[in-house]
């Protein structure tokens, strides 16, 4: 075996580790391991960035809107599915109804608000590295630049219409946010 190093204790840039807390059976060899405190970045521009980077935005928001596009789709197919219900239909037949419903509806959702999710991750990452300055402005340019992509097929008017209505989404968003930090003690 290695020659053992001894955790230092007054070490504050470490903490100890010890794999086997808890277990109740004998273990010969017990290692404590000494881990760093601080998160642990490939390169120093990373760990100078106090928000997460284009690939966390990326997951974080799309799986996000996928999770909630499904929930509440799964939830209106709900709905929908106990509004189909038939006079005679037997347990299996609604059971079936409502499942086919929900399934059907949670995934269209889920998939809606996922695409978004992912453009709007986009969008905010493009505008903090196009203006290399992180504010409020940057997500509201996503919000607005969002809806306009995720509509730009429909035409022109329906692009500038949910533009607007993401730009003002997400600026309530973030006043909501900004207003919760500042009154609301956490």
């Amino acid at each position: 075996m290695d020659s053992e190093r001894k955790p230092d204790p007054n070490n504050t840039q470490t903490r100890f580790y010890d794999p086997y807390q808890g277990i109740q059976v004998p273990i010969p060899v017990r290692n404590v391991y000494q881990l760093p405190t601080a998160p642990q970045y490939l390169f120093d521009e990373e760990a100078r960035r106090s928000r997460r980077n284009l690939s966390d935005n990326l997951t974080f928001f799309t799986g996000c809107g996928y999770l909630l596009g499904a929930l509440g789709g799964g939830a209106s197919g709900l709905v929908a599915g106990v509004k189909s219900f038939e006079p005679g239909d037997t347990a299996k037949l609604r059971a079936n109804r409502v499942l086919n419903s929900s399934g059907h509806a949670g995934r269209a959702w889920g998939n809606r608000l996922g695409i978004i999710g992912l453009i709007y991750a986009g969008m905010e990452s493009g505008a903090m590295a196009l203006r290399d300055v992180d504010d409020v402005w940057n997500s509201v340019a996503a919000g607005l630049g969002t809806g306009a992509v995720y509509r730009a097929a429909r035409g022109v008017r329906s692009a500038a219409v949910a533009g607007a209505v993401g730009g003002v989404l997400v600026g309530a968003a973030v006043t909501a946010k900004q207003a919760l930090k500042r009154y609301v003690p956490i």
